[in-house]
């Protein structure tokens, strides 16, 4: 089910949600979404986030070759880290990649983003990792 509402842009950069919207995704007063915007599509999308969410922003330098988003995914999955954002592309073809991913530690057994990166260093194709909070603005 797809909404789309036409919203205007006030003085200070804000909008309202329609409610239509709030509605819809149970969007509700206090609650944080997570920005993201695409330069390159000139798209912006905002995600609700749950109010116990532990949201770390992890950078990845990786192998370029097939399976290894697949792999990435996989390995988070197993430590029940929830993906809420993920950005992949190639820097060099067959050679190197960069992802760019923000997840919730939530559910997980690891609580930093220390924690997570030591782990992910140790996966096969990952060449380099960095993992930080989130901050609210």
């Amino acid at each position: 089910m797809k909404i789309e509402e036409l919203v205007k842009v006030d003085s200070k950069g804000r909008v309202t949600i329609p409610l239509a919207v709030r509605e819809v995704l149970d969007i509700r007063e206090g609650m944080y979404l997570l920005v993201v915007a695409d330069k390159d599509k000139k798209e912006l999308r905002l995600l609700p986030i749950p109010v116990a969410a532990k949201l770390i922003k992890i950078r990845l330098v990786v192998e370029d070759r097939p399976g290894v988003l697949a792999e990435l995914t996989r390995f988070l999955a197993q430590h029940n880290i929830d993906i809420v954002s993920t950005r992949c592309t190639v820097l060099k073809r067959e050679e190197l990649g960069e992802c760019e991913m923000i997840v919730d530690l939530a559910k997980s057994e690891w609580t930093e983003p220390g924690m997570v990166a030591d782990e992910m260093k140790k996966l096969e194709p990952v060449k380099n990792v960095e993992a930080s909070y989130m901050s609210v603005e």
